[in-house]
Parts: C-alpha cells; sequence; structure tokens
C-alpha cells in the first residue's frame, strides 16, 4: 500500500525536476559569459553578469519584441475571455434548439491543427488587408483560443449553483446584469485558469507570427513578436555569438509568465479542480 501510495509522488517529483531543472540552468546562464556557458556549462557563473541583460534587450531590439507581444498578447486575451465567456456562458446556461450543434462546432476546432490552416489564413487576412498589423494577428489568436476557452469554461458555467441565478431573476435583475455582475464574479477562478493557459499559448506562439508578421517594416523589428525575436537572436550568434544575451533574453521571455502563474496559482488551482466535478 505504501508502495503504491509512493509511485504517483515519485512521478511528480520527477517531472518536477525535468521541468525546474532546465529553468534554473537557463536562468544561471543568463549571468555567464560565452566562454564559461561553453566551458563549464553546468557551473556557477564566477561574476553576475547583468550586462547579458541590457545587450538582449537593446543590441538584439528585445525590447521592441518584448512591446509588441504584450500589445497584441493583452488585446487578444482580453477578447478571447470576454467572447469565450459569454458564448460558453449562453451554452451551459440556456437551452434551445441547436445548443450541442453549436457546442460541439467550437470543441471541434480543439481537434484542427493550425498548420493545416495556415496557407488559406494567409491569404484570408491577406485579401481583408490585415497582414503584418497588430489587428490581424489578434483576431487569428483571438479565433485559435476561443475553442479551449469554450470548452473549459461551459463546464465551468454549468457547476455554479442555480438558486443565485434565481435570485437575481427575482431581484429584477436583467440577463446582462446577470451576467456580468453575478456570474462573472462566480466564474473567477475558471476565467483565472483558462487566461493563464491563453497567455501562455499566444506567448510562446511562433508559426502564426512568422506567418502574418513576414514584413518589418521602416523600422526594422516593428512587427516582430517575442519569440521570433528569439530565434533571430539565436540565428545571429553563429560560431563566435553572445551566447550570455540569448540565455539572458529567454530569460526574460519567462519571467512575466512565471511572475503571473505564481501570483494566481491558488486561482488556478482551484478552477481545474471545479471544472472536473
Amino acid at each position: 500500500m505504501i508502495f503504491r501510495r509512493g509511485i504517483p509522488h515519485v512521478f511528480l517529483v520527477v517531472w518536477s525536476l525535468m521541468v525546474a531543472i532546465p529553468l534554473l540552468w537557463a536562468l544561471v546562464s543568463s549571468f555567464k559569459s560565452s566562454s564559461e556557458i561553453l566551458e563549464d556549462p553546468w557551473g556557477l557563473p564566477g561574476v553576475l553578469r547583468w550586462i547579458n541583460f541590457a545587450h538582449a534587450w537593446s543590441k538584439a531590439n528585445l525590447g521592441q519584441y518584448f512591446l509588441n507581444t504584450i500589445i497584441v498578447v493583452g488585446f487578444s486575451v482580453f477578447f478571447t475571455m470576454l467572447f469565450g465567456a459569454m458564448v460558453a456562458y449562453v451554452l451551459a446556461r440556456y437551452q434551445f434548439r441547436g445548443n450541442r450543434f453549436i457546442y460541439y462546432l467550437f470543441v471541434s476546432g480543439m481537434a484542427f491543427p493550425v498548420f493545416l490552416a495556415l496557407v488559406p489564413l494567409f491569404f484570408v487576412v491577406n485579401n481583408f488587408g490585415l497582414l503584418n498589423t497588430y489587428q490581424g494577428l489578434i483576431m487569428v489568436y483571438v479565433a485559435y483560443s476561443l475553442p479551449f476557452t469554450i470548452f473549459f469554461l461551459h463546464s465551468f458555467f454549468r457547476t455554479l449553483p442555480e438558486s443565485v441565478a434565481e435570485a437575481a431573476v427575482l431581484d429584477g435583475c436583467t440577463p446582462t446584469r446577470m451576467f456580468f455582475q453575478v456570474m462573472l464574479p462566480m466564474a473567477r477562478p475558471g476565467l483565472v485558469s483558462v487566461g493563464i493557459f491563453n497567455v501562455l499559448g499566444q506567448w510562446n506562439q511562433f508559426i502564426l507570427p512568422t506567418t502574418l508578421m513576414q514584413q518589418t517594416g521602416p523600422f526594422s523589428p516593428a512587427r516582430k513578436m517575442l519569440a521570433q525575436g528569439l530565434a533571430d537572436l539565436s540565428v545571429q550568434q553563429g560560431y563566435a555569438g553572445d551566447w550570455g544575451a540569448l540565455f539572458a533574453g529567454l530569460t526574460l521571455a519567462m519571467l512575466p509568465v512565471l511572475a503571473v502563474y505564481l501570483v494566481f496559482q491558488r486561482q488556478i488551482q482551484t478552477g481545474l479542480t471545479a471544472t472536473s466535478k
């Protein structure tokens, strides 16, 4: 019995180490020089080289990539959560003809690989005149993230007590006020959980911005996202590159996501538990 109980804990410890060790290694390497990384990759830095972060931010134009990504991900996550929550709420709380068909139509989008849609997606966005624009990429991110958001929040809205909705109706609450003032606050754990997943997926997205943000414009990385910037920084290293700056760039890309997860860790766990009931 003790052995059976210990197996899941051993698996979780091994999994945690597999995730944490590369992150710690990248963090330590961001403070080392290129020679220290190549000669002693697992050693500690002799001196903390904060200059690596300055090089990654300015010389590699990581600051511009960072700003572009914040703009696109910020707007796309906002609209994804707004539209996804509205659709999931209606499908979960109201019964009408075609309800299940619409739900499964959205859910089926989760099984469609984005790679199969790259070519037609490129021409559709180009025909709308939105190629190489923030608006075009934001719309694609929203459409790409809606299926999972609706699937996740649909299960969460179904767990909310019906008695609260009935009491709100008796108090004269309109459907719009009930959604924004009653149901959304109650669904906060689920919203935070799926919001984190959307931030992770969109923050690390590479193939979509590479396809839809090809031109750099008059100011050379004006429209590239952070993942594209890191890929360009890696290619620029060649055989005599600044590897410390590369790891510093990776660290800067990871820190915002890790910070958001640590801040909302409890809400994420609560949301995942609620949707499993």
